[in-house]
């Protein structure tokens, strides 16, 4: 307890100082009755006696362990207050609000790691999920490529909140449009059908477990798929031509909506 105040008491500047409060708390204190100055000068300016500094110190003290004022009050004030059950109340919702915090921190750790790698899966996870023929080292030689993208973002974002299982949801999804693409190009159909289109909505809606693709962003893309060797690999290995027949889909579905797929850009 501070014994050392002055008998004229100390004003509000150096109450502030000495218990590193702001003067406007001081003053908003004083309004509510919560800690008011005992003294005043014959100018009218508050002094806090020793008595007013010990009670604005137990304010202190339950405004960091975080009660409101209005509860601060009572346990200053009520006699009857039973302080050790407010204070195990209050001892509670810090212990929430802790843990709470650790979950938040150990999302931040995910989000900071997805953005850094992509995929927050071991070498071993990677493989059951996606098939022995994924190369782990893919998800970095996209980070080197694409990190500093809008849509490198999104994907990682998305990354952080799933696991083995999601990714497994997501690879399926995929197996199962590559498939479809198979059978409606054995099938016949035609480029600008509405099964045709139906497939290429379906692109998109798939795509989008990694981030949001347009019809601009899908033409350059699947162009992507037929000119590079080693998507067009993947796509020719489930049927020859596949690529290109995927390409052509997808061009007549980004014209029937006024895109010309040959200056078609990345948005």
């Amino acid at each position: 307890m501070p014994d050392d105040v002055d008998a004229d008491g100390l004003t509000v500047g150096q109450v502030s100082a000495r218990l590193d409060v702001t003067v406007r708390a001081l003053h908003h204190w004083d309004e509510i009755g919560l800690a008011r100055p005992s003294l005043r000068t014959a100018a009218g300016y508050r002094l806090y006696t020793a008595g007013d500094l010990e009670r604005l110190h137990r304010v202190v003290v339950y405004r960091e362990l975080g009660l409101g004022l209005d509860r601060i009050g009572a346990v200053l004030d009520d006699s009857t207050a039973d302080v050790p059950a407010a204070l195990r109340a209050q001892r509670a919702q810090v212990t929430e609000r802790i843990d709470r915090l650790r979950r938040l921190g150990d999302g931040l750790d995910r989000m900071i790691e997805a953005h850094e790698r992509g995929l927050l899966l071991t070498a071993e996870q990677q493989a059951a999920v996606f098939g022995p023929r994924w190369d782990p080292d893919w998800p970095a030689q996209a980070r080197r490529r694409y990190g500093d993208t809008e849509q490198w973002q999104q994907y990682a974002e998305r990354s952080a909140s799933r696991g083995p299982e999601e990714w497994r949801a997501v690879a399926d999804a995929v197996a199962d449009l590559d498939r479809a693409l198979a059978d409606a190009m054995d099938a016949g159909v035609a480029p600008g059908s509405p099964e045709a289109d139906r497939l290429v909505e379906r692109h998109r809606e798939v795509f989008a477990s990694f981030f949001p693709l347009t019809r601009r962003m899908q033409v350059c893309l699947v162009r992507r798929y037929e000119a590079d060797p080693a998507f067009a690999a993947h796509y020719d290995g489930i049927r020859a031509g596949l690529a290109t027949w995927f390409r052509r889909i997808v061009d007549a579905d980004a014209r029937a909506h006024g895109i010309d797929p040959d200056t078609a850009t990345w948005e």
